[in-house]
């Protein structure tokens, strides 16, 4: 793609509608913050859309605005909100029960939290185990819930007034199942819905019925959603942005960090075993081992395909790599997650580096989501369809093209977020190449 392209980029005007699958602990807090920060109560540390920068041109020409005046992401003030839950909690009572931002927070932010109370969730309790609630769609087939989800999305429209939409996978993680005959082609998921087929989970369900809607669709979680064949050809189909899967918010975060500097300086990798404590209802969720699955695949692949043991086998061939979640009440959302990572260096003499990440699990994916809704919305006006593997920066598991290995550095995965902005823009690309200050 030539520098000189760049994208025609329609104008955010009107309100962008956030459309939630799952109102717990990270919708809330995702919520809680977008409403104190329009009201000055607190900056929105963590999300790029809204603290980042990106240089343009030369280091000389000292251009670097901030991501939000550069490109035309919607701002925080036309903002709207709606979300699906299986408990019939509203937005305040919710985050009150989640636990993750103090009450004081909360209560200055009880008008605007209490108006936003969930629709009925499309709910199976084959794929979530361990939790059940009331607030569900019980009855029909799950064509027929997924057209249930299509009206409820037309519903939130126009009540909302908003003029766009965008929708985000923040819900429980599902149990882990490989995609089967009814993921192959649209046609084949169309007749498995019809059929009920025991194949297709909720979230299937949601993203179907975002894709038919023409709404972007955004997999916070890990298990098989959008990354499907027949996913993959309805966005392209309905020329839709996808993205996924789930947030890297926490351990793999840190991990993203410390494999591609072990890989820069050529040091080998022995092992690496990580466990994490957590107490809010994703751990109630993920104590269950097909929910612990799915999340399994997603933290053990980022190392493997950032350190590439094919390429160098003295280093990196026999890695044993061990992940532990553990359900742990008392912590509530201040996760603890545990890393013993086993080094060698020189001449084979072996080192260790210890992680002791005490962090809020919530606090960390929040700005994750609101700054994927916003370059969702962004990729939609711009007229990006299907898979953005640019928007892999926030993800555990990346999705790409068939057949396309997944950049897991999150270095590289920043540059090539930045690198996709100036081409929006029509900017020069960079590539830290330098020599032009040196002729």
């Amino acid at each position: 793609m030539s520098q000189k392209e760049y994208a025609t980029i329609a104008p955010a005007e009107g309100k962008l509608g956030i459309l939630v699958p799952g109102m717990g602990a990270v919708t809330t807090t995702l919520i809680a913050g977008v409403e104190s920060v329009k009201r000055g109560l607190a900056a929105p540390v963590g999300s790029l859309t809204q603290l980042g920068t990106v240089r343009l041109g030369k280091r000389t020409e000292g251009r670097s605005p901030k991501i939000k005046d550069f490109v035309p992401l919607a701002g925080l003030n036309d903002l709207v909100f709606g979300t699906w839950d299986i408990f019939e909690d509203d937005c305040y009572e919710a985050a009150v029960h989640a636990g993750v931002l103090d009450r004081p927070m909360l209560d200055r932010l009880k008008e605007p939290l209490s108006a936003i109370k969930p629709m009925k969730a499309v709910f199976d309790q084959e794929y979530v185990k361990r939790i059940t609630g009331p607030n569900v769609k019980d009855k029909g087939s799950k064509m027929e819930k997924a057209e249930m989800l299509m009206e409820d999305i037309r519903s939130f429209k126009e009540s909302s007034g908003a003029s766009r939409l965008a929708m985000i996978w923040c819900g429980s993680t599902e149990v882990h199942h490989s995609a089967a005959a009814v993921h192959q082609t649209v046609k084949d998921f169309e007749c498995g819905l019809m059929k009920s087929d025991p194949s297709i989970s909720p979230s299937q369900m949601y993203a179907y019925a975002a894709l038919k809607s023409g709404v972007p669709y955004a997999n916070g979680a890990p298990h098989l959603t959008v990354d499907t064949p027949a996913m993959m050809e309805l966005a392209r189909e309905r020329q839709v942005p996808i993205a996924g899967k789930d947030f890297k918010s926490g351990q793999t975060f840190m991990k993203t960090l410390i494999a591609p500097g072990l890989k820069a300086r050529m040091l080998g990798l022995s092992g690496w075993f990580s466990t994490n404590i957590l107490g809010n209802r994703d751990g109630e969720v993920l104590d269950e081992p097909g929910s612990f699955k799915s999340k399994e695949v997603t933290k053990l692949s980022a190392i493997e395909q950032i350190l590439q043991p094919e390429l160098y086998p003295e280093l990196y061939k026999n890695i044993y790599h061990k992940v532990r979640i553990e359900y742990y009440p008392p912590r509530g959302d201040a996760k603890e997650g545990w890393d013993n990572i086993d080094i060698f260096g020189w001449l084979g003499y072996p080192m260790q580096i210890k992680i002791d990440f005490l962090c809020r699990d919530s606090i960390l994916a929040a700005p994750l989501a609101l700054d994927l809704v916003l370059f969702m919305d962004l990729a939609q006006r711009a007229g990006m369809k299907g898979v953005q593997e640019w928007l892999s920066f926030y993800f555990k598991g990346p999705m790409t093209a068939p057949g396309l290995y997944p950049e897991h550095d999150i270095f590289i995965q920043l540059m090539k977020l930045k690198n996709t902005l100036r081409w929006m823009q029509g900017e020069d690309l960079i590539t830290h190449l330098g020599l032009e200050y040196y002729d």
